[in-house]
């Protein structure tokens, strides 16, 4: 039986209008501010807003955040899927939280192509790590971001900062694609390994555990147990082989089982070492200086790449090229010389 004949239009649109109210920035701010969860999540989706009305509003939001909660962490954490990196957060957040901390999760999930979201849904894989009142979780999607990075992770960062949470972890998602972005945004970047998936002098080679501040063999449990342990000696000789890092920290190889919650306050007192050292010796203050460089210049390539597609002779121009590359009547690389020109 269908009830829709009872449904005054008008009221529906009342109820839509209202859903989409967004509140004024204001409280917005105030809300980031006294560590409101929800005003949080409502600042953060105006921050992920691709419309050029919430711009503005976005950025006055993020200016009120600078340099608030400067002791903060910020962690990156990735791995290939499957090496367990929501069961990994879900137990080093609690271990965190069981410290008095406050922490708040970024989780990146890979973006569907039909729907644009997120497929993958972290959020509902961390049951205990959601409920924990310490505990804040923003699930967002990648898009076309390199690295598996959210294009407004960043921002977000400066928000969860403002909001009073201690440790802001930031999981990528793991898929091969360079990691460059995360690291540059992060304190410490740890990279999750699995025993036995045939990659521990492959994974050698990869840029990517050059990058890494440690590497931390997962699922070191049951039969695993003996496997994680001669991959995690593995990496660690391999570690000693790479240059040093500027911080002057040399990387660690780690095992845990984070299902079973075993080796993950060894993981927790490492960071805080290298957290310690780097705040004595004055790496971290440097460090975040330049990012803050690094972000500078990323915006700026960003806002430049939506300003040239948004001008009229662009747009006119690209439909013109677009059919001559399709028809071979012109390369890619030429084409785009040509479309530059008209900037």
């Amino acid at each position: 039986m269908s009830t829709s004949k009872n449904i005054d239009p008008g009221s529906a649109s009342k109820i839509k209008t209202h859903r989409k109210k967004v509140p004024a920035v204001s409280t917005l701010i105030d809300g980031v501010l006294s560590g409101d969860k929800m005003l949080l999540a409502r600042a953060l989706t105006l921050i992920e807003s691709n419309k050029n009305e919430d711009r503005a509003d976005a950025m006055q939001i993020v200016e009120h955040c600078l340099g608030i909660n400067p002791n903060s962490i910020r962690i990156g954490i990735t791995g290939v899927p499957g090496v367990g990196k929501s069961t990994f957060i879900e137990a080093f957040g609690s271990a965190i939280t069981a410290q008095g901390k406050k922490v708040a999760v970024l989780t990146v999930d890979p973006t569907s192509t039909v729907s644009k979201g997120s497929i993958l849904g972290d959020k509902t894989r961390m049951e205990n790590l959601v409920r924990d009142p310490n505990a804040f979780i923003r699930p967002s999607a990648s898009g076309a971001s390199l690295g598996g990075v959210a294009r407004k992770t960043r921002e977000s960062i400066l928000l969860c900062e403002a909001a009073g949470y201690d440790v802001i972890l930031i999981e990528t998602v793991g898929v091969g694609q360079s990691e460059t972005v995360v690291h540059s945004m992060v304190d410490f970047f740890l990279l999750l390994k699995l025993a036995g998936a045939g990659d521990e002098l492959q994974g050698i080679k990869r840029g990517i555990v050059e990058m890494a501040d440690a590497i931390v063999i997962n699922k070191a449990d049951g039969a695993n147990k003996k496997q994680a342990s001669l991959a995690k000696a593995e990496f660690q000789r391999a570690l000693h082989l790479y240059p040093p890092k500027s911080s002057g920290w040399i990387p660690k190889a780690l095992s845990c089982s984070a299902i079973n919650n075993e080796g993950i306050i060894e993981v927790l007192q490492m960071i805080t070492d290298f957290i310690d050292k780097a705040r004595t010796d004055g790496y971290l203050e440097s460090h975040r200086r330049e990012q803050n460089k690094y972000w500078f210049l990323q915006t700026v390539d960003s806002l430049l790449k939506i300003e040239f597609y948004r001008q009229p002779e662009t747009k006119e121009k690209l439909e013109v090229l677009l059919k001559k590359v399709e028809s071979s009547e012109i390369s890619p690389f030429r084409a785009a010389e040509e479309l530059l020109k008209t900037y």
